[in-house]
C-alpha cells in the first residue's frame, strides 16, 4: 500500500476511534504506528513528549510528526487531515442537532458508560508515561535496566515547586511555566 494512503487510513482510523482526546487515544496510536516499523516503542515515546510540550492538541501533534517521519510534508499533511477529519465531521454533525441530541436518553446513557474508560485510558497513559521516565528500558510491562534516579528527582522538584506555587499563590502554575522548570532541570540533571 502507498505510504500516504496508508497514513491518511490509519490516522482516519484513531480519530474515528478514539475517545477523551489525545491521551486516550495513545495506546492505539502506540499498537497502530509501532506495529507497523514505523517507530519503536521508545522513539514513539519521545514523540509524545514533544508533542506534549509543543502548542496545540497532542492527537494532531503526534499525527503530523509520525507523518512527517514517514512521509515528509505530504505525510504529515495526510496523517493530520486523517486524525483530525472524523472529530470535525462528528461535530458538524452534532453541532447541527445538538439540543434534541443531548437530551436523547440514549445518548445520556452512551456518554455515561465512555466516561469511566476514557478516565482509566488517560490515567493508564500517565502511569505508563511515569514507569518509562523513570526506567529508561522499560517495555510491555519487563523493566530492563536501572532506575533513573535523576528523572524521580527532576519529578520531585517539578511537583514541589508546582504545590508551593498553588500554595502561595492561590492558582495553578501556568503550564509552560512548568515545561520550563523541567526542560530546566533536565539540563542540569542529564548535560554531562
Amino acid at each position: 500500500m502507498n505510504v500516504y494512503l496508508e497514513l491518511f487510513l490509519v490516522f482516519l482510523k484513531i480519530g474515528a476511534v478514539s475517545f477523551g482526546g489525545g491521551y486516550g487515544m495513545i495506546s492505539l496510536l502506540s499498537q497502530e504506528v509501532t506495529s507497523r516499523g514505523w517507530l519503536t516503542d521508545d522513539a514513539l515515546w519521545n514523540y509524545i513528549a514533544i508533542a506534549e510540550s509543543t502548542p496545540g492538541p497532542i492527537a494532531v501533534n503526534i499525527a503530523t510528526f509520525i507523518g512527517s517521519a514517514q512521509g515528509g510534508f505530504w505525510g504529515s499533511l495526510l496523517a493530520t487531515t486523517g486524525i483530525v477529519l472524523p472529530a470535525f465531521c462528528i461535530i458538524l454533525i452534532i453541532a447541527t442537532v445538538f439540543k434534541n441530541f443531548s437530551k436523547n436518553k440514549y445518548v445520556k446513557a452512551a456518554f455515561t458508560g465512555i466516561t469511566p474508560v476514557i478516565w482509566g485510558l488517560i490515567i493508564s497513559t500517565g502511569l505508563l508515561l511515569v514507569v518509562k521516565c523513570l526506567y529508561a528500558n522499560y517495555n510491555d510491562f519487563e523493566v530492563k535496566g536501572d532506575f533513573n534516579w535523576r528523572a524521580l528527582i527532576i519529578l520531585t522538584i517539578v511537583i514541589a515547586v508546582t504545590v508551593c506555587y498553588r500554595l502561595m499563590r492561590r492558582k495553578s502554575m501556568p503550564p509552560i511555566a512548568v515545561i520550563l522548570i523541567s526542560a530546566a532541570a533536565g539540563m542540569v540533571y542529564f548535560i554531562p
